[in-house]
């Protein structure tokens, strides 16, 4: 359970609360203790021989105790044995709404520091992995982080809780009760911490066995949820397709993993409970005997064993859900394992006091025999890239599928990094140069536009950093999207659906254009960006792009004519490679690839 305990160590952070918590659950416990106490005491006051409450205050101090009643508190006890009855009756209620007052405190302050952590072990989460390199995000898939985020987290909520806010209310009541039952009667006592080690030994073997299960129960769920969340967002190609039953059978088939895990936890959680009854059974039995032959000889007082029965009674009442308790810190050390995983995942690093600040582009971009292959991939993605591209330039990089355009472009802003080969701005390798700074230059569009739930000018302000309305707007004009944007609702206030569902495609994509527009970027970058929008949405978003790019170095794929028109200079990649650069009717005459590519991809191309 290490893993767990090193998100546990992170409640230190609030000393404070946490003392005071564990303040009111030892007043919570001194209420129970106390209360037992009291029980005793009106027990014995309705013996016929007792004497009223001053008459045992008296004999109790005679017995020369560590802590004896003081003189003027006996003067104030009445000596009849009933208003004594009746005065112990009242203190105890007081004692009782005192300890629930301090058990409520407890668990209010318990919780409040465990959201408060687990909020702060979620943000480290997503945070490392908006700063993991982006290669390994692709790779394993989003799925996979927003499981360990939100689920993975919520697991360790549990076993948290279960450590702070119920363990040691449990543990401290217990032990006060405990402590009572010494008072009455050590010998029983002591019989009865014998079945400890036992008790011990036994739920750490089904700890082990419920923390394995849960980890392989975590990791098949994080797979239903990469299933469900694929088929819910391509459900209109699964309609379309007429799927529905296929993407249920695989959500079923996962389902039923799932369950396969979580039932091999449920032999030990089952085994739990059932076997710390057995040994309170097996306690009391033995306790039975003990205190009948000790009563039979005249060793024990009836009184005094009967209150430690009751009291030892007690104190496994309130050590008998440590077992659950335990069981569930033990599952939560699965989610903390792979929590901590996560948080050691190697982050990008943006900013290096080592590396220089990149100057504004003002000359070229040149990739010098650049190679790049993805993890697990089976050829490079990218194989000996040459290519130098003027500052001001507009040039549009085509291909077949999977020939490299969109990783190539990838390269620029270091979004991936190549395993050979430099890419150099001005002259000077990427790699030597602070991130953030660069990425500052960089503006990008892409095929499907990224848009969040929020207004419009959110949208187009996101990642500008601090930007006037005005600005907003501006960068809405040049992106030709002024015009729809004041015909919404609320204009640049209105609230967008989930994606910019409630937007059309051409939209969408000039909302991305006003965002990049508003970085004021030095190369910009356009990846198929007017690939599936109605042609109305393609004419003014490539007039906002020629607009816009005019003293700025633009990156343009394609599979639009149109579009590749505009270019200054065309390049054709093929396997990875660059295989011929030029005019499109340069090309048209020589290379085959863009021939092939003219026919059969480029729309418009007749």
């Amino acid at each position: 359970m290490s893993t767990f305990w090193v998100f546990a160590r992170r409640m230190l952070r609030y000393k404070r609360t946490l003392a005071w918590a564990l303040f009111f659950a030892l007043v919570s416990a001194g209420g129970v203790g106390a209360g037992l106490m009291s029980l005793g005491s009106i027990l014995g006051l309705a013996r016929p021989e007792a004497g009223g409450l001053q008459t045992l205050a008296t004999e109790y101090n005679a017995r020369d105790p560590i802590v004896a009643v003081p003189g003027w508190l006996i003067e104030m006890l009445p000596e009849d044995r009933f208003r004594g009855v009746v005065m112990l009756v009242v203190a105890l209620g007081l004692l009782t709404l005192i300890g629930a007052v301090g058990n409520f405190l407890h668990q209010y302050l318990s919780m409040t520091i465990v959201a408060k952590t687990i909020a702060g072990v979620r943000r480290d989460c997503f945070r490392r992995v908006m700063h993991m390199p982006l290669g390994r995000v692709i790779t394993r898939g989003p799925s996979e982080f927003v499981a360990r985020i939100i689920r993975d987290a919520a697991e360790l909520q549990g076993g948290l809780i279960a450590l702070t806010s119920k363990s040691v209310a449990q543990v401290t009541k217990g032990v006060a009760a405990m402590i009572v039952a010494f008072w009455y009667s050590w010998q029983m006592a002591a019989v009865a911490m014998v079945v400890a080690p036992p008790l011990i030994i036994t739920m750490r073997k089904l700890g082990k066995r419920i923390r394995r299960g849960t980890r392989g129960s975590l990791a098949a769920q994080e797979e239903l949820l990469r299933i469900a969340s694929e088929s819910l967002r391509g459900l209109h190609a699964v309609k379309a397709n007429t799927g529905e039953r296929q993407a249920s059978a695989r959500f079923h088939q996962k389902n039923k993993q799932v369950i396969e895990q979580e039932l091999r936890v449920r032999l030990a959680r089952a085994m739990s409970g059932p076997i710390v009854e057995m040994l309170a059974i097996l306690v009391v039995g033995t306790l039975a005997i003990i205190a009948t032959r000790q009563i039979m000889e005249n060793n024990l007082d009836f009184r005094r064993v009967l209150m430690s029965i009751a009291t030892l009674g007690v104190a496994g009442a309130a050590f008998k859900p440590l077992a659950g308790l335990i069981n569930e810190m033990q599952a939560s050390s699965a989610p903390a394992g792979r929590l901590l995983d996560l948080l050691g995942e190697p982050r990008e690093v943006m900013r290096d006091e080592s590396k220089t600040s990149l100057p504004r582009h003002r000359e070229s971009l040149v990739f010098r025999d650049v190679s790049f292959t993805y993890e697990g991939g089976q050829r490079p993605a990218l194989d000996g890239v040459d290519l130098e591209i003027q500052h001001g330039e507009k040039v549009a990089i085509v291909g077949p599928n999977g020939s490299g355009k969109t990783t190539l472009l990838m390269l620029v802003p270091r979004l991936l990094r190549p395993q050979s080969g430099t890419v150099l701005i001005d002259g000077v390798d990427i790699a030597d140069v602070n991130v953030r700074g660069m990425r500052r230059q960089i503006g990008v569009v892409t095929q499907e536009t990224v848009l969040f739930r929020g207004s419009v000018a959110e949208n187009i302000a996101f990642g500008a950093g601090i930007v006037t309305r005005q600005d907003v707007v501006a960068a809405a004009k040049k992106a030709h999207a002024d015009e729809f944007i004041r015909m919404l609702p609320e204009d640049y206030d209105t609230e967008l659906a989930e994606q910019g569902a409630s937007l059309s495609g051409g939209q969408r994509q000039r909302l991305a254009i006003a965002r990049a527009i508003l970085r004021d970027p030095s190369i910009l970058i356009l990846d198929e960006a007017t690939s599936q929008i109605d042609s109305e949405s393609e004419a003014l978003i490539n007039r906002a792009i020629t607009e816009f790019s005019e003293g700025r170095t633009a990156l343009l794929i394609a599979h639009r004519l149109s579009t590749v028109l505009t270019a200054d200079r065309i390049v054709v990649m093929d396997e990875g490679r660059v295989v011929d650069e030029g005019s499109h009717d340069e090309l048209l005459e020589r290379c085959e690839v863009y021939r092939r590519l003219a026919r059969n991809q480029l729309v418009g191309a007749g």
